[in-house]
């Protein structure tokens, strides 16, 4: 009984150990590639194409706060917009947009569409 007690109280600190760094890690290089990210697109050149709204979509999270004794003490979602354009030479763009310009686009509208990078910045509809 003394050796299998002893033996979690040496491996648990290095498993947890471990797991705490994995985890830091996930972050760490998850916050450098948004950086990443930031940085080339402000780096990258605007650009106004003629495009044409193919798609649209939506990412609903929901977020959970702590439980206590099975109580649910706070929660929140939150919706990331998507429109995926094509631009004349057939090739297709997913942007992030807000959610006021997702509602104001609608699947076939023709236009011109100004991105820097991966960055909307708008699109002016055709009429």
């Amino acid at each position: 009984m003394g050796f299998g007690f002893s033996l979690f109280e040496s491996v648990f600190p290095v498993i947890f150990l471990l797991m705490f760094c994995l985890i830091f890690g996930m972050f760490i290089v998850a916050f450098v590639k948004s950086i990443g990210q930031w940085n080339k697109n402000n780096h990258s050149p605007r650009l106004t194409v003629e495009a044409t709204v193919v798609g649209k979509r939506t990412d609903i999270r929901r977020h959970s706060g702590s439980h206590h004794n099975g109580h649910h003490h706070s929660s929140s979602t939150s919706t990331t917009y998507y429109v995926t354009f094509q631009v004349e030479s057939g090739d297709r763009m997913e942007l992030m947009v807000s959610g006021y310009e997702s509602g104001m686009l609608v699947e076939g509208d023709k236009g011109r569409l100004t991105f820097q990078g991966t960055r909307y910045l708008s699109f002016e509809r055709e009429f």
